[in-house]
């Protein structure tokens, strides 16, 4: 039991189970077993009162449903941050911006250049510039005092930036038909939201509620119901005092923190890695759709990230953080090339059902690839840390 909770206590811990949930969907998924993962995924769960309810697979309201409550979690860490540095300015934002726009935009003409000839893949431009905050972060604590903190906060901070690039996309590029009606209460739902932030109001079950009524409303209007996550996130108050003596806020992101890591997005994982790769082939990753997808995560954001930060420098309107160099700072733009649950999550956006296999092959294989030859950069490229005058780890050990 103790080292139960000594694993859960590890910075890598949320990875390693997300990495055994991809494998065990992928395992499921090209065995005898796979009919009943796929039945269990259709399966439709209703929710109703009265005549009116909601009637979706499971698929959807593990993809509708637990994504904005990870998108919740988003946004109150975002306004934790600058909550807690009311003098941030763009000075501190600078570096990650400026590598999280290169991290969007390059990845995003990888895939249009190698689409362009097929009009019905263009809608995915937005698959390979999502960052999974989880993977990657898991990947570079491995390496614990090699790297500095100063690029693990990058890394975090670049996520969380291409999070909230995803959200707007998703709410630009993928919603559906609206429904005026329900766009309406959603909108009342809004104001009501942040009516009792205005108000000051310290109890998180009203803003639960809000939020669940507000959920209803976004997936019956056609936009997409993750934005309710953000909505929520930003409406709870953090400079009050709640009822356990912490911001509504804070014990929100404390009480969301380890089911989002532990269950949210292990279980997002394993209803959405799972591929037969029966028929899979050299051939059918080298398609306009998963190549696209794979370059585009496994060069093109590496490469955006560090062509923005570079000419940046070059200009001197940044700098890299001190104590490190170039060569960590590559292996670290390598690792914003996981996309896994946010790319994955996207394309099923972009495209419902029609093309899963083509999109999961080149999510895994760009986001698999990127995440080894990132962590063996930053392995063999980057000295270990000494702290006083302990080697933390000895040199003659690599």
């Amino acid at each position: 039991m103790n080292k139960l909770v000594q694993f859960f206590k590890l910075e890598t811990s949320s990875a390693i189970i997300l990495m055994i949930m991809t494998i065990l969907a992928l395992a499921i998924s090209n065995s005898p077993l796979y009919p009943i993962y796929k039945d269990i995924l259709t399966t439709p769960i209703s929710v109703k009162v009265g005549e009116i309810g909601l009637d979706k697979p499971i698929l959807l309201w593990i993809n509708d449903g637990l994504m904005a409550i990870f998108f919740c979690l988003v946004a109150i860490e975002i306004k934790r941050k600058i909550f807690a540095n009311p003098d941030i300015g763009w000075s501190q934002l600078a570096f990650p911006t400026i590598g999280a726009l290169g991290g969007i935009t390059i990845p995003a003409l990888i895939y249009l250049l190698l689409n362009m000839n097929h009009p019905e893949y263009m809608r995915g431009w937005a698959i390979p510039t999502a960052t999974d905050i989880a993977f990657s972060l898991g990947v570079l604590m491995l390496l614990g005092n090699r790297v500095p903190d100063s690029l693990k906060l990058f890394l975090v901070m670049l996520a969380v930036i291409d999070d909230l690039a995803a959200i707007m996309v998703i709410a630009l590029f993928y919603t559906g038909k609206l429904s005026v009606l329900s766009l309406s209460l959603a909108a009342i739902g809004s104001i009501i939201l942040f009516a009792m932030n205005r108000f000051k109001v310290k109890y998180v079950i009203a803003y639960i509620w809000a939020g669940v009524f507000l959920w209803v409303c976004m997936v019956q209007s056609g936009v997409h119901a993750t934005l309710t996550g953000v909505l929520v996130g930003f409406a709870l108050p953090m400079g009050i005092k709640g009822e356990h003596g912490v911001s509504p806020s804070i014990q929100m992101e404390h009480d969301l923190k380890h089911w989002v890591n532990y269950m949210h997005l292990p279980i997002f994982a394993f209803a959405n890695a799972g591929v037969p790769l029966t028929g899979v082939s050299l051939a059918l990753l080298l398609e306009p759709l998963p190549l696209g997808i794979a370059l585009g995560l496994l060069i093109g954001k590496p490469l955006g990230v560090t062509a923005f930060v570079w000419t940046s420098t070059k200009l001197g309107w940044i700098k890299l953080p001190d104590g490190t160099n170039w060569q960590q700072f590559i292996g670290v733009a390598i690792l914003t090339g996981v996309g896994f649950t946010m790319s994955l999550f996207i394309g099923t956006l972009a495209f419902g059902e029609d093309l899963l296999v083509r999109i999961r092959i080149g999510v895994l294989v760009g986001s698999f690839i990127a995440a080894v030859v990132g962590y063996m950069i930053l392995r063999y490229a980057s000295n270990p840390i000494i702290t006083g005058e302990r080697h933390v780890e000895n040199r003659q050990t690599q």
